[in-house]
């Protein structure tokens, strides 16, 4: 402790180093000493506690096949991050894959069909996960390193809400090129999209921008359109943490319908405005991330 002196004699612990107040603890009397530390001393400091908080955490290691990693987040449930992530499949007619039909051979689809995979493929379809996290590691690991990926230019991981263990153990295994995040314009939703934002920088992740979904509700008969959470709250936040907006995805029927019959929108109906929304924001995307490494 540098020049610091322990004294130890009988009962009595001192702590010298400047003068101090005297503590009683069980009859005993401790010196609690002020010290200013120098800004070297500070900067040491710091740097000595990010190797003691760097200690056993896992390498970055590649997806075997997989160019790039991005992550799809929100910070809170219910905003649409996996109808963004998933069910949206906003890189499907963006040069990544595209939509097959019935005169394309097997080996035609194979090269563009979308592939999924998902915890809730391995359980029972009504069975809650309901695990500590030693198996929620495990599964995570499972997910990264032993499915069959084949040759991808990006894998889209669909984060849960939170900041927690998932979130870390995911930054720490492998490298991500950059975070996407999801939020409707509410107030209570942007809060928990800061927190994630905030999370990415911690990580050192990059964050690609935000996507405002539910921005926006038109009605079908009369064409009024109503801001049912808000206006422009997501493009607010971007701005207080100096971030681009990707995008803004309306609050539509046909965005949840096609999702929920299985038939993305931007191949089902690739002509719609609610189509257009997700390829814009996907070509943002991809015109912000940093050079795959080879």
């Amino acid at each position: 402790m540098g020049f610091w002196r322990r004294l130890l004699i009988f009962g009595w612990v001192s702590f010298r180093g400047g003068g101090g107040a005297g503590v009683p603890l069980w009859g005993s009397r401790v010196f609690v000493c002020r010290r200013q530390l120098s800004g070297a001393d500070n900067e040491t400091l710091k740097q000595r506690r990010m190797q003691i908080m760097s200690r056993g955490l896992p390498k970055q290691k590649p997806i075997e096949g997989v160019k790039q990693v991005i992550v799809v987040a929100s910070g809170k449930g219910g905003v649409g991050k996996s109808t963004t992530a998933v069910k949206g499949c906003w890189f499907a007619r963006c040069g990544c894959v595209w939509p097959f039909n019935s005169k394309d051979d097997e080996s035609e689809r194979k090269s563009r069909i979308i592939t999924d995979m998902s915890m809730g493929f391995l359980v029972e379809e009504t069975a809650p996960v309901v695990w500590r996290g030693l198996m929620v590691m495990s599964a995570i690991e499972k997910l990264l390193r032993q499915v069959d990926w084949g040759q991808l230019n990006y894998l889209v991981v669909d984060m849960p809400p939170g900041t927690g263990d998932v979130q870390l153990s995911v930054t720490q295994n492998i490298p991500i090129s950059g975070a996407v995040i999801v939020s409707t314009p509410q107030d209570i939703a942007l809060m928990d999209a800061r927190k994630g934002a905030e999370m990415f920088r911690k990580v050192h992740v990059p964050i690609l921008g935000l996507v405002q979904n539910m921005s926006v509700f038109q009605c079908p008969k009369c064409k009024h359109r109503t801001h049912i959470f808000g206006a422009d709250g997501a493009r607010r936040l971007a701005q207080t943490l100096d971030l681009d907006v990707l995008g803004d995805i309306p609050l539509h029927l046909n965005i949840r319908e096609t999702s929920d019959t299985g038939q993305p929108i931007v191949f089902s109906q690739p002509e719609s405005d609610e189509a257009k929304a997700y390829l814009r924001i996907a070509a943002e995307v991809v015109k912000r991330l940093p050079p795959p490494l080879e």
